[in-house]
């Protein structure tokens, strides 16, 4: 008995120290993450920025979502900017030092679930992954997409209720399910970790053979918790008066979205992306896939494995809604396949220690971690590295406009009074960010109204009515392909409307005409007489007097 006393005590403190060499590693881990982050921080804003910047900006002003900026997301990440607008400056550099928050707390959650999972070489490796892998540019992770904050609340849920499932408190459930459905008001696919925390809890206690009633309660104050940010997002913008608008962008319109992708489509694009998805980053996900093998062979890890599996299952069903994968929205996968790649290594380590012959070999899978880990940052080092922010977006964006939307919205706040409204026509929200100024419509985005969905037209003729009513003193015209996305059935009656009515009512001030090394820009008189070289270029627009 002493024996088997001293030998718990022995591994009791061997524990102790891995969890605080751990601690150790995730820390240097963070400060590298934070290192990286600062140094991209001052890269322009893209699109879906500015649009995030534009709405947090205009609720700092007391104006609700949805009544000057109609979008399809719901608003969770639109009330999350403008926490961070307020707090770290309204500027490209204030919203990214915002995203390093964000992903520093992301990463620390995520490696607390791997150490829960598998213990402190999983939490490890897992955190590392996720730093490295959601900052990469294969899947935007530079950017402050909704994704990161759908992850972060996410995260944060399903390690509440890990913990409620073990400590038997509804109040934890409760919490759980208020993180969960945080996720979902951060962005609509962050309702598959709602159904992902419900199921997991019904399939726990099923195992368990607890009775209905108290799996009732436990599932009640779960999706409770899970209900009550929404309700409270419908109540805030009904009070606001904007509940109508809200609905049709986020459910009606959004809906129609949704269907515009086939599934044979959906599945070719998926395939043919996915391994640029993976980019620099293919070994950790082939170390993940090796933890999804470990599930099965590891003894230790089975009792895991439905948690694991479930949770890299529904992570992946939330990047599919729409069959139109974009980059960042991979972002929600990486959370499950870090923490996989966490359960690999550190199931790796274990079977080697349990054999003579292969005792030698112990550290084998970490050094294979560290490998493929310096492997992915040294392909992207360049990148990491840049210390020109306008190339590196240029690298990435090519022509699209979003170095030149930093000077374009400067012309025109240097030139507008405060309380002056523009407009841009185009998908360039961030220019009404910059620029401090209110749109003139609520569509900031001309994307929908070229898609081939049954709201074009009625959208279209909106648009221009609200463009009329509000005379817009400066009205900016985005001739970038990538701005639009025009296609062959796209009702044309907004361009042709545009062609006549700025001829009409504007005179030209301002152009900036994009290179692939440089942009021309030419303000006042100068602009009148230039003849833009490129096929991507903004032009500047200032309403006639007479």
């Amino acid at each position: 008995m002493e024996k088997s006393e001293n030998i718990d005590y022995s591994d009791a403190q061997t524990l102790t120290k891995s969890r605080y060499i751990a601690y150790a590693l995730i820390t240097l881990v963070l400060v590298l993450n934070c290192a990286i982050r600062f140094h991209l921080r001052n890269i322009p804003l893209e699109r879906d920025e500015g649009e995030y910047a534009y709405a947090g900006q205009l609720m700092l002003q007391g104006i609700p979502p949805y009544k000057l900026a109609y979008n399809m997301k719901l608003p969770g990440t639109y009330a999350a900017y403008a926490v961070i607008l307020a707090v770290f400056g309204q500027t490209p550099a204030g919203v990214h030092l915002g995203l390093l928050l964000v992903s520093s707390v992301t990463v620390f959650l995520v490696f607390l679930l791997a150490l829960r999972l598998a213990g402190p070489t999983a939490g490890v490796v897992a955190g590392a992954s996720y730093a490295l892998l959601s900052v990469s540019p294969s899947v935007l992770g530079f950017c402050g997409h909704a994704t990161h904050f759908v992850v972060l609340m996410a995260m944060a849920g399903v390690l509440l209720l890990l913990e409620a499932l073990d400590k038997e408190r509804l109040w934890l459930f409760f919490g759980s399910g208020v993180f969960l459905g945080s996720a979902f008001v951060m962005k609509q696919p962050g309702l598959l970790f709602v159904i992902f925390g419900a199921l997991y809890l019904l399939r726990t206690e099923r195992e368990h053979g607890v009775e209905w009633r108290a799996v009732g309660k436990k599932l009640g104050a779960l999706l409770g918790g899970a209900a009550l940010p929404f309700a409270l997002t419908c109540l805030m913008l009904w009070r606001a008066g904007v509940f109508g608008t809200f609905w049709f962008w986020t459910i009606s319109y959004a809906s129609q979205y949704a269907i515009n992708w086939g599934l044979s489509e959906g599945a070719h694009l998926l395939v043919t992306m996915f391994p640029a998805i993976m980019g620099p980053g293919v070994w950790l996900w082939i170390i993940a896939a090796l933890g999804v093998t470990a599930c099965v062979w590891d003894e230790e890890m089975r009792p895991q494995s439905p948690f694991a599996l479930g949770f890299l299952l529904f992570s992946f069903l939330a990047v599919c809604p729409s069959l139109l994968f974009r980059e960042h929205y991979f972002i929600l996968m990486l959370p499950a396949v870090s923490v996989l790649a966490g359960i690999a290594v550190s199931s790796g380590m274990k079977i080697l220690s349990l054999r003579q012959q292969t005792r030698t070999l112990y550290y084998a899978p970490a050094i294979l971690f560290i490998i493929a880990l310096g492997w992915c940052f040294s392909r992207q080092k360049d990148f990491f590295l840049q210390d020109n922010p306008i190339a590196t977006s240029r690298k990435l964006y090519g022509g699209n406009p979003f170095p030149e939307a930093i000077p374009v919205a400067d012309y025109i706040r240097q030139r507008t009074s405060e309380n002056a409204s523009i407009v841009v026509l185009g998908s360039e929200p961030e220019i009404y960010f910059y620029a401090h100024r209110h749109s003139a419509t609520g569509y900031i985005y001309t994307y929908g109204l070229m898609e081939e969905q049954k709201y074009a037209l009625k959208m279209q003729q909106q648009m221009i009515s609200e463009i009329e009513a509000a005379r817009p003193e400066t009205l900016v015209w985005v001739n970038v392909r990538a701005s639009w996305l025009p296609h062959d059935h796209s009702e044309g009656l907004l361009l042709s409307w545009a062609q006549k009515y700025v001829h009409d009512r504007y005179d030209l001030t301002g152009v900036a005409d994009i290179h692939a090394t440089q942009t021309d820009y030419r303000w006042g008189d100068d602009a009148k007489n230039y003849q833009p070289r490129s096929n991507s270029v903004v032009f500047v627009f200032k309403r006639k007097t007479s």
